[in-house]
């Protein structure tokens, strides 16, 4: 039994901590980012946030192909993934 208590609240505690961190969320008027670097913070930003991705121009992903998604609207409402 105790083993099972620890396993659930090791479980809860990993949970929480994933959703933590430095993450910023914006409300779409400014467009905050939620996280550092140009995948981040560029104009255009792919939705997975591949290292080294990130434009001032719209386009794809060069790592996964992914289109990019405006910085605006993927931070709209607070985290839009």
């Amino acid at each position: 039994m105790k083993k099972l208590i620890l396993s659930l609240f090791t479980i809860a505690a990993l949970s929480f901590a994933a959703c933590g961190g430095d993450h910023q969320h914006g409300d779409g008027a400014d467009a905050k980012t939620h996280g550092e670097g140009k995948e981040f913070t560029s104009t255009y930003v792919c939705p997975m946030h591949c290292q080294g991705s990130g434009s001032e121009q719209a386009g794809t992903c060069p790592a996964c192909g992914m289109e990019y998604v405006s910085l605006a609207e993927h931070t709209k409402d607070g985290h839009n993934h």
